[in-house]
């Protein structure tokens, strides 16, 4: 197998609603499609999601990544297998042009465009070989003990910033739809974070529903407690990056004070952010994000890890994700164990453009089934991904010729 194009998309995907929370709110997101073309005709899709507060990624910043990484000649060589497809894309390397830059030193910064070009190349491999994605979790040692193979997962519900009256809807929503887990949004400047919940709660007992939390970085390590405490009565399972990245090394000291397990998001990116955590002791929960952690292997690494330092670990998603990472989510979730919280396969309740042929949407109780099909198992809506597609570019590699 051998790449013969690489084709990537600069998306504009419009939400149905607007998303609110204590970093950002949203109507539409700017996202990165990757289309990779293999010599015997199977084509894979890839996706990422840049995000300035998480991995200080921009849209344009990721653009000028893979124009100027001569990508199509770093995948060029040709590969026998999906276990050489997997070590192919760790081999890629991405030209940054700022090592000073604090996201570059994490490891993190370009983890969108990682997570893009592998998942297609990954696509297209495991398509030419007839399995699923999921397949990669079988081929990768450090994954041995976290491997599980499941015929459903069940994802959990969000509730982020609104009104009261909206909030009260959401809840009521989410309670008849029969979901057993939700997070919701809290720090966000002018909301009543503790008459949030008490609301919330009222819907959703603490017996129908595991209920956390997740404040985007809206507190600091000074005020914690004290924002905390007033929450804590509504039977609260975890928090969520409570602090900005810059002040988490705080968190080791209060960890055993609060009364809630800690779960760390924006400053849980890459290996070397878990090994600092891990290493510090600031969190008992890592959040695994596809995209921002850099792709399905490296996701794999973090959960691997998680559970080798006696940590738990949720599969998160990010806003704006279309079926492509939907589809990888599901890979993801139903060939790994133990993971306390799912979430993703929003698709139908906040994506206007899905992007693909098939509907992955959760249905009741938040169940989906996994996806049986060769790589993704999914298929692009292409007339769907012409209308959101504000550019795009195109290499081809060229391949040396004997002499």
């Amino acid at each position: 197998m051998r790449l013969t194009r690489l084709t990537a998309y600069h998306v504009r995907i419009p939400l149905k609603h607007k998303v609110r929370h204590a970093s950002h709110a949203r109507e539409e997101t700017d996202s990165l499609i990757v289309r990779c073309e293999l010599d015997n005709g199977a084509i894979g899709w890839g996706e990422g999601l840049p995000r300035p507060y998480v991995t200080g990624e921009t849209i344009d910043s990721v653009w000028s990544l893979l124009s100027e990484s001569d990508l199509a000649r770093q995948l060029s060589e040709p590969f026998d297998n999906l276990t050489q497809a997997i070590k192919r894309t760790e081999q890629v390397q991405l030209k940054v042009a700022d090592d000073k830059n604090s996201f570059v030193e994490r490891g993190c910064f370009g983890n969108s465009a990682r997570c893009a070009i592998e998942l297609s190349l990954l696509d297209a491999a495991a398509r030419s070989e007839g399995v699923p994605l999921s397949r990669v979790t079988e081929l990768l040692p450090e994954a041995f003990a976290i491997r599980e193979s499941k015929s459903q997962v069940r994802y959990s519900a969000a509730i982020t910033a609104m009104s009261p009256w909206a909030t009260a809807v959401r809840a009521w929503k989410i309670r008849l739809y029969g979901f057993h887990q939700c997070k919701v949004k809290v720090g966000v400047a002018d909301v009543d974070d503790a008459d949030q919940l008490r609301r919330i709660r009222k819907i959703l007992s603490a017996s129908r529903v595991d209920l956390r939390i997740d404040a985007n970085e809206a507190w600091t390590c000074a005020n914690l407690e004290s924002k905390l405490a007033p929450l804590r009565p509504f039977g609260i399972t975890s928090l969520e990056q409570p602090v900005p990245h810059q002040q988490v090394a705080g968190l080791a000291k209060l960890r055993g004070h609060l009364g809630v397990p800690l779960m760390l998001d924006e400053s849980l990116c890459s290996l070397t952010d878990a090994h600092r955590a891990i290493e510090s002791g600031t969190c008992d929960l890592f959040n695994v994000r596809l995209s921002k952690c850099g792709g399905f292997v490296s996701s794999l690494r973090l959960a691997a890890l998680a559970h080798q330092a006696g940590l738990g670990y949720q599969l998160g998603c990010q806003v704006g994700e279309t079926g492509i990472l939907s589809a990888a989510g599901r890979h993801f979730a139903c060939s790994v164990a133990n993971i306390r919280y799912l979430e993703g396969s929003y698709d139908r309740h906040l994506v206007r453009e899905r992007l693909t042929v098939q509907d992955l949407t959760f249905v009741r109780r938040g169940l989906a089934p996994a996806l049986v099909g060769p790589g993704l198992g999914i298929d692009i809506d292409e007339s769907a991904l012409q209308r959101v597609t504000v550019r795009h570019w195109e290499q081809q590699p060229t391949v040396r010729q004997p002499t």
